[in-house]
């Protein structure tokens, strides 16, 4: 008891436990978001001192424009894309019980792909962009359906699940490469620019439309901490206990459907983030799944504003998508959890 902090209500009818080292480290995540999401402000084509930066925040400063209508929602957007897909990613892990689960290497990031492509392609102009996360998700969820029933063999094994995933993915890619070949130009263009998975051009109608689905979908997700964390003991101890295994299974596939498919409908494929954030944030958090929620989405945060900030910065004038850079990361991780994980590939 001595490492946990417990909260308890005056009638003691609601009792929390908080580990400190979490907290601790949670806090320390905060504050490191703060302060990335602050230093990402100032960073660009032209650099923006952190002092002008604060001001604006609290007052006003000579920089508004560039500040408020050009960097902030592209930041905000990078905020919240990097969380919804570490979550989405740490979701997907527990329930298929995988290390190398993600949702661009299992598949949903492709399907994703496809309905938002063909929204862009057929659809925008006709329709209002925010029905885009809606096209996003829907294309996310046929696939993820498509591929639990090719995986399906008495039962679904994890790294069936996978294989079967990134066969999948590359079809997927197929299509969507066949869409942006047989477009026009300009629509082709956009098509490429929101495959690489850029943050390039986000504004305030996007990111007013996609903060509140994150934000709800991950507050949903909160609520089947007890349920998660039963179903680490396995399936048959969960299913003992009462637990409603596949019915909760689907709950929570289907919340991270939606968080992959919202997070790339306005940033594209920005890949690996889902991967890699879940890993760090178990070496660094107690491994309840609600620290984990928590944590996986402001290391996700990190991830992509940090990538962004490199995008922008590293290679001026051009605005290389950020997406270049967490794949950079990410492909050497996964082929890393791939040689340690060597011996399930036989399962």
């Amino acid at each position: 008891m001595g490492n946990y902090y417990t909260l308890r209500s005056k009638t003691g009818k609601v009792s929390i436990q908080i580990h400190k080292r979490s907290l601790f480290t949670l806090v320390a995540l905060i504050l490191t978001t703060v302060a990335v999401f602050i230093i990402s402000l100032s960073s660009g084509s032209s650099y923006i001192p952190l002092r002008a930066v604060l001001e604006e925040i609290f007052s006003e400063s000579d920089h508004a424009f560039i500040l408020n209508e050009l960097r902030l929602p592209r930041v905000l957007m990078g905020l919240v894309v990097g969380a919804g897909l570490g979550v989405s990613g740490l979701i997907l892990q527990g329930m298929i019980r995988n290390p190398l689960g993600s949702p661009d290497i299992v598949g949903v990031t492709g399907g994703a792909s496809v309905g938002a492509v063909i929204f862009i392609v057929f659809l925008l102009g006709e329709i209002s962009v925010q029905w885009l996360p809606l096209a996003s998700i829907t294309g996310a969820a046929i696939t993820t359906a498509i591929i639990y029933l090719l995986s399906w063999k008495n039962g679904v094994t994890p790294m069936r699940l996978i294989l079967i995933g990134i066969g999948i993915s590359a079809l997927t890619n197929a299509v969507v490469t066949m869409f942006m070949v047989s477009s026009e130009s300009a629509v082709a263009s956009k098509v490429y620019l929101w495959l690489t998975g850029s943050l390039y051009g986000a504004n305030w109608h996007e990111v007013t439309i996609l903060i509140p689905i994150i934000v709800i979908l991950i507050f949903l997700s909160l609520f089947f901490t007890g349920v998660v964390d039963v179903k680490q003991l396995g399936d048959d101890v969960a299913t003992g206990m009462g637990v409603r295994v596949q019915f909760f299974r689907f709950l929570l596939i289907s919340l991270s459907v939606g968080l992959a498919g919202a997070a790339v409908s306005f940033a594209g494929g920005i890949a690996f983030v889902g991967l890699i954030a879940p890993h760090i944030a178990r070496l660094l958090l107690q491994r309840s799944f609600g620290n984990l929620v928590f944590g996986s989405a402001l290391i996700g945060s990190l991830i992509v504003m940090i990538a962004d900030i490199i995008a922008r910065t590293a290679f001026l004038p051009s605005d290389i998508p950020a997406g270049v850079f967490t794949a950079g990361i990410g492909a050497p991780f996964f082929i890393y959890l791939l040689y340690r994980n060597r011996k399930g590939m036989n399962e």
